[in-house]
């Protein structure tokens, strides 16, 4: 329906045949060089000229606008893959053993592809900047494509995320924050070792660990505004080497998770906070690292307007649609938006009579026919925007 729409049959082919090649041979983080190889080559077949390498495994392509002179806007699509042995026997599934495209980036790598196909078919007022970046699993490819200056001078930047929660046909615009920060954090509980039938002699950092678990619940519990989202986890507990010895250190990781800067900033504070106090009260030492991951993707007012417009335009009134969720989410598009103006779509991937699925499954698939809507409605955004922005805005 969508492909017969805005694609012909060769090129609704050829989107097809890239995607399920991109899905074939999926690759990890910072290691996607067939990945991007493919990339380069489908964009050439489409009549895109200026591509380059940027960020080791990036590529970004620029379609030329119909006047040159006026600042960019640019779009990206994220490419690598996941450490997850797929299970969902299709038949161009993963052949790397271990690793899958779990959270669709075949799919959107895909729909920018076909974006800028359509850009350059239809381009428009300024040039349009397509980047596919490498890495937004592991938290660090957009601020490695920032640092290389591919978006300097960008004025808005447009992306998407495939949604099964979602049918074909419907797209998420909408501003304000869309998902979370996503720092990660370690626990070093440092005790005493002992012998296990004499705990009295040593200092238990096993007891210590598992009472400052309980406590860090408290943080969203008793800590935070009920009305705040936020979220503690802690992922991994290592300590201990058999059953009768009483270990010197337990490891403790774990992820946090904010919607605003200012809890973001109330959840490092009270982490560090809680995990030394209760150690102390134990006889133990806890030493606290916090890494930070992306910010919250906060979508501008302006730019999620104009592509509300823009999806509009392609799929008609009614299928632009509230998310209706809080997503914890996180996505290291955020970085591009504490640069520059722009919005972050959810772009409906799941079929008719299909059921949601969650991202990050073995199991998990988008629904191929959202590789032309996102196309389509990345490609309208970045016109929409192209003639909205204003150099010196």
């Amino acid at each position: 329906m969508y492909a017969q729409k805005f694609f012909s049959e060769d090129e609704t082919q050829r989107l097809v045949e890239l995607r399920r090649d991109l899905h074939r041979h999926p690759e990890l983080s910072w290691k996607e060089e067939r990945t991007a190889q493919r990339l380069e080559e489908a964009l050439r077949s489409f009549g895109v000229t200026e591509i380059r390498r940027v960020a080791g495994t990036g590529v970004v392509a620029r379609i030329p606008g119909r006047d040159r002179s006026r600042s960019p806007v640019a779009i990206r699509g994220d490419i690598d893959a996941l450490p997850i042995q797929e299970a969902t026997d299709l038949p161009f599934a993963s052949e790397t053993p271990g690793v899958m495209h779990a959270c669709g980036h075949d799919v959107h790598a895909t729909w920018a592809v076909g974006a800028a196909m359509l850009l350059a078919k239809q381009p428009a007022r300024s040039d349009v900047i397509i980047v596919l970046q490498p890495a937004e699993e592991v938290g660090n490819g957009a601020p490695a494509i920032i640092a290389s200056g591919a978006l300097d001078g960008v004025k808005a930047i447009f992306g998407g995320h495939v949604d099964r929660r979602f049918p074909v046909g419907q797209v998420v615009a909408q501003a304000g924050p869309l998902a979370a920060s996503a720092d990660a954090f370690s626990i070093e509980v440092i005790g005493k070792g002992a012998h296990g039938a004499r705990p009295h002699e040593g200092i238990d950092p096993i007891v210590a660990a598992a009472s400052i678990i309980g406590a860090l619940q408290t943080i969203v519990s008793r800590r935070l505004d009920p009305g705040v989202a936020a979220i503690v986890t802690i992922g991994s507990i290592h300590g201990g080497s058999a059953p009768n010895v009483i270990p010197e250190r337990v490891q403790l990781t774990g992820t946090l998770r904010a919607m605003v800067p200012e809890v973001r900033a109330a959840l490092h504070r009270e982490v560090s906070s809680v995990a030394t106090s209760v150690a102390a009260a134990h006889g133990a030492t806890a030493k606290v690292n916090i890494e930070r991951g992306p910010p919250p993707v906060v979508n501008t007012e302006r730019e999620a307007g104009w592509a509300r417009e823009a999806a509009e335009r392609v799929l008609g009134e009614g299928n632009v649609v509230p998310f209706g969720v809080t997503n914890l989410g996180g996505e290291d598009f955020a970085c591009y938006l504490e640069r520059m103006p722009g919005c972050f779509l959810r772009i409906g991937a799941r079929e008719e009579g299909g059921s949601p699925a969650p991202a990050h499954s073995p199991r998990f698939v988008a629904a191929e026919e959202s590789i032309f809507v996102g196309a389509a409605v990345l490609a309208e955004c970045a016109r929409e925007a192209a003639e909205r922005v204003t150099d010196g805005t």
